[in-house]
């Protein structure tokens, strides 16, 4: 039988996502409800919820889909090769994060930054350093564990409002995750929206240095100490160097795979010069980097394989016409996406898994409008972290609440970073300031089958 005679499900083909929100989002309100706090999202892994997924995949289909066929549906999706390109990358960024941190280089940069910090801007101080830390680091929960400690004690310490400081440690732990080049968050904007990291990480930087810029200036305002505190933070500037390294190897524009495996290097070698750890302990720190990433990989492949089936069904074609439909500008595709992306965070609290959700989605509308790849990485990047940064029940909010031991809706009602970069954002839709050169002088960025096109205008 044809594709072109095979029943389209529309709407109903999105029936296993469904069930996996019902499963995973369901059991987790549950057991909030029942009292489980902070793990209560963990009773049910998601991991779990997408089984339930597949299963609804394959009774899905009807006669003129063979269970064979069905199964190819999803190995065709989860072999998608820039998912499959996302997962070597999430596991070579987990390779070089889990060196890095064993030979010293996350406490080492932390303490360079507190080191500087001047304590009559206590808070502006600590976003800062927290922001420069995720952005090398690439993860705002590895951030928020280094630097939330040290900023509740410092905050404790010279007075200034706990909600406010521990709100920065969150600002500064989501400008760097949205920013790193070994962010879970930009290997999957830049692999689904099929454009370079350094690309996007220049459209996004223009719209989160302004937004810092104006979170810095309010958290001067309002976060000034009353005390001055005196403990030295000792660091080996040696050890900041890895970091160093990937942010300027990205930004020349070194292949990735390549990047990822010289810092791991790097790192390596500085800990062994440092006598940081031997060689057993240094391919165990590699293992346990990559280890920290299986999830997000194995989740990426079955999410990938199930929107697959999703697509083969008719699904995403349904979604592409209903918003196609009412979506008659640019500015309204880009509403569009930031909207889809943020809805899948709301329901799925994990920006990573929002923005694999949505960027199969919103590819087709980029297409429509011609809209630059990097441009959509970085909506879906930035949408994605703004909720993040603003759900009370997100795992960053909850655990910068847990260490100042406050309510996770103070943290909130002071990330300004977050405010700001909403804001910030939603002016350059509004105002149709993120147009690319490419865009402007009318050239063609997709081609039918939605691959983006290599050619780019010269500067």
């Amino acid at each position: 039988m044809s594709d072109n005679t095979r029943k389209k499900y529309g709407l109903s083909a999105f029936l296993p996502l469904a069930a996996f929100l019902i499963v995973y989002l369901g059991s987790g309100i549950l057991f909030t409800a029942l009292g489980y706090g902070s793990e209560a999202f963990k009773q049910i892994p998601r991991t779990f919820a997408l089984v339930v997924a597949l299963l609804v995949c394959l009774l899905m289909g009807g006669k003129e889909r063979s269970l064979d066929y069905r199964m190819d549906s999803f190995c065709s999706g989860a072999a998608d090769k820039d998912t499959i390109m996302m997962v070597v990358v999430f596991l070579l960024a987990g390779a070089f994060c889990g060196v890095a941190r064993a030979m010293g280089g996350v406490d080492a940069t932390a303490n360079l930054g507190l080191s500087l910090v001047p304590h009559e801007f206590l808070c502006a101080g600590i976003f800062i350093i927290s922001a420069l830390i995720a952005t090398a680091m690439g993860t705002g929960m590895g951030t928020i564990s280094a630097v939330g400690p040290i900023a509740f004690a410092v905050a404790d310490g010279s007075g200034v409002s706990m909600a406010t400081a521990m709100a920065a440690v969150l600002g500064g732990a989501m400008f760097g995750d949205n920013l790193s080049m070994i962010s879970d968050t930009t290997i999957a904007a830049t692999r689904g929206a099929g454009c370079e990291m350094r690309d996007k990480f220049k459209m996004n930087g223009a719209i989160a240095g302004v937004s810092a810029v104006i979170a810095i200036i309010i958290f001067v305002i309002v976060g000034s100490g009353t005390s001055t505190i005196t403990e030295s933070y000792d660091y080996s500037l040696i050890k900041v160097v890895p970091y160093i390294f990937i942010l300027a190897g990205a930004l020349l524009g070194l292949n990735v795979f390549i990047l990822l495996i010289s810092g791991v290097v790097v790192a390596a070698v500085i800990g062994f010069g440092t006598s940081s750890f031997t060689f057993v302990e240094m391919a165990q720190a590699v293992g346990t980097g990559m280890a920290d990433m299986f999830e997000i990989s194995f989740f990426a492949l079955f999410l990938r394989g199930v929107i697959g089936v999703v697509q083969e069904l008719g699904g995403v074609d349904w979604v592409v016409h209903k918003m196609t439909r009412n979506v008659k500008s640019r500015k309204g595709a880009e509403y569009s996406m930031a909207a889809m992306v943020s809805a899948f965070d709301v329901a799925m609290e994990n920006n990573t898994i929002a923005i694999i959700m949505a960027a199969p989605l919103c590819r087709p509308m980029a297409a429509e409008h011609n809209i630059s790849p990097k441009r959509v990485a970085s909506i879906l990047d930035i949408f994605s972290c703004i909720v993040q940064g603003m759900l009370p029940y997100s795992a960053q909010v909850l655990l910068c609440a847990s260490f100042a031991g406050i309510s996770p809706l103070a943290v909130v009602g002071n990330n300004f970073y977050c405010m700001v970069l909403a804001v910030v954002t939603l002016l350059t839709i509004h105002f149709g300031l993120g147009w690319t050169k490419e865009e402007k002088n009318g050239v063609k960025l997709y081609d039918e089958d939605l691959n983006v096109i290599a050619e780019k205008v010269e500067h």
